[in-house]
């Protein structure tokens, strides 16, 4: 009976954890900026910059979702590469502040 609860418990944890590993797939919209400059680089005069801080001094590729006014990494970076300074939709899984993204598309900015 012991032995019996045991492997049930741990099918059970073992579920759970893919379960909360399945998150659901997203999509947020706005600026591809760096993590140094985060909400600042939100804007299509950023992307020189920030390829240079992603290039030269470590930051990474991120996405300002002017919506919720956060700043999310993007993982894989080499999907962003090419989206510096661009409006764009991101579509992936988030975990924290991480999207793991399955695609990028451009976006017609927004009127202001």
């Amino acid at each position: 009976m012991n032995r019996r609860f045991v492997v049930f418990a741990v099918a059970f944890v073992m579920l759970a954890s893919l379960a909360a590993a399945a998150a659901p797939e997203g999509s947020w919209t706005g600026w591809i900026t760096d993590t140094h400059c985060g909400a600042k680089g939100a804007s299509s005069k950023h992307g020189d910059c920030a390829k240079k801080c992603v290039e030269g001094q470590g930051a990474k590729y991120a996405l300002f979702n002017p919506s919720d006014k956060k700043v999310y990494n993007l993982d894989p970076q080499d999907k962003a590469a090419g989206h510096a300074g661009h409006y764009v939709t991101v579509k992936g899984t988030a975990q924290d502040d991480t999207i793991k993204v399955t695609s990028i598309d451009m976006t017609p900015e927004p009127k202001n």
